[in-house]
């Protein structure tokens, strides 16, 4: 007995059912392989060296930074022309800071990939000043991240800001 020709019709026509959703989840799986790709080739990594140890000392970290705030020290950061980072320091009552072993770190906000470690030396002649030459990647916004000791007291400071680079 031969199918007449309206069954093989419809049946012909049934196929694109199943071909439709087979092309849907190649076209899934095809997008999972492209996000897979970018996720992967685009994070750079941990964003913190050692995140679990700073992650056991966190109350440490916080009672430093409860330790500067009480000093209540004022800061300013600036770009001078020159390009290098020009960090103002007085105590509470207004006097300059002097005598800071000061390091810093400027952070990208965005990727740990651009981070750069700078080291301050004292302003010769102008209290309180503290300068430190930059080598940035790239323009834009970058916090800054400051901590010292006073070399005579032992006294610990932090401090962070952001800064916008020219």
């Amino acid at each position: 007995m031969m199918p007449n020709r309206a069954q093989t019709t419809t049946q012909r026509q049934a196929y694109w059912i199943p071909a439709v959703f087979v092309g849907a989840m190649l076209l899934v799986i095809a997008v999972n392989i492209v996000m897979v790709f970018f996720a992967t080739s685009t994070f750079p990594g941990l964003d913190t060296d050692k995140a679990y140890v700073q992650g056991l000392a966190y109350n440490e970290t916080l009672k430093e930074a409860a330790a500067s705030e009480a000093l209540g020290w004022q800061a300013k950061a600036e770009i001078a022309e020159g390009g290098d980072l020009v960090l103002s320091l007085q105590n509470a009552e207004g006097q300059p800071v002097t005598g800071m072993d000061l390091r810093g770190q400027m952070v990208r906000t965005a990727t740990t990939s651009m981070d750069r470690a700078i080291a301050f030396t004292p302003a010769t002649g102008q209290p309180g000043l503290y300068l430190a030459a930059l080598d940035l990647p790239a323009n834009g916004l970058w916090e800054l991240r400051v901590a010292g000791t006073v070399t005579a007291t032992g006294v610990v400071w932090q401090w962070n800001d952001r800064i916008m680079v020219p």
